[in-house]
């Protein structure tokens, strides 16, 4: 029975990694920077492990866990890694400005879709959604970013948004932001409902079919992203109702919750 986990396990590890080194060997990162990376990530998760059981985490337990040595178990543990912390802001501010262009009702018109905004100069304008749902992004910036990706224009009216999710397209580093946070949040997902009774499963579905007449894609990646994109803005709407109110910060630990949805098309191949 062990064997047969392993090679299973080994099986799926090597079916995840294989897209994750295709972007890594993209993106010029070397096998030693990877395998340095793979464990650190043990020790970081050792020590969260052994906290989740109640003992007290020591680099010996760690290492044990990890089959690591001490030496290299308490190295690991003290390695600090550059963070691109100015680019994962952008990321998440640019969402929540076209979350509240998309949700509140001084950004819409009167048919509830958003609304072309003036610069400046009104409490509908493009700046003042802009330091309402960006924090301390100034609005010149931020409408650069999302000129850049597509998801603004200028008009003679005033900012038009052109697409109602924001995905980086000019910015790889935004771009490759994505890869560290949905796919983790996959990942987690998958091993949360590993372990969890069948009342305590996240939700975790897909569709799919080896069949499709290779013609019939474009309409049914039309059809996806349609209904997709109504299906998250209608879970946003829900959610930003739900949020926690400046009256109740100092009394309720808020929630992060995120449901995604992604699109997969490729030929079919004898593996299959």
């Amino acid at each position: 029975m062990e064997k047969k986990l392993n090679q299973v396990l080994s099986t799926a590890v090597l079916k995840l990694l294989r897209p994750l080194a295709r972007v890594l060997l993209r993106h010029g990162m070397a096998y030693g920077t990877f395998a340095e990376l793979a464990r650190k990530a043990y020790v970081e998760e050792g020590f969260a492990l052994s906290g989740d059981s109640g003992k007290r985490a020591t680099v010996s337990s760690v290492s044990a866990l990890t089959g690591l040595t001490r030496k290299e178990t308490k190295r690991l543990r003290e390695l600090k890694l550059v963070d691109d912390e100015a680019s994962s802001q952008r990321y998440s501010r640019a969402i929540r400005v076209i979350s509240g262009w998309t949700s509140d009702p001084r950004f819409q018109t009167a048919a509830g879709e958003p609304a072309v905004l003036p610069m400046d100069g009104t409490a509908a304008s493009f700046s003042v959604l802009v330091k309402e749902f960006s924090g301390d992004i100034p609005p010149a910036a931020m409408l650069s970013v999302l000129q850049s990706s597509g998801t603004v224009a200028a008009v003679e009216q005033g900012i038009a948004l052109q697409e109602k999710a924001y995905i980086p397209s000019a910015t790889p580093l935004e771009k490759i932001n994505i890869l560290g946070t949905d796919v983790a949040e996959l990942i987690d997902t998958i091993g949360h409902n590993l372990g969890a009774a069948p009342g305590e499963r996240h939700f975790q579905r897909k569709v799919s079919n080896v069949l499709l007449h290779p013609d019939a894609v474009p309409a049914f990646r039309e059809l996806s992203t349609r209904k997709s994109q109504l299906l998250l803005e209608e879970y946003h709407s829900w959610l930003a109702s739900h949020e926690v109110g400046p009256e109740d910060e100092s009394s309720v630990q808020p929630r992060y919750v995120a449901v995604g949805i992604y699109y997969s098309d490729y030929p079919v191949t004898g593996e299959e």
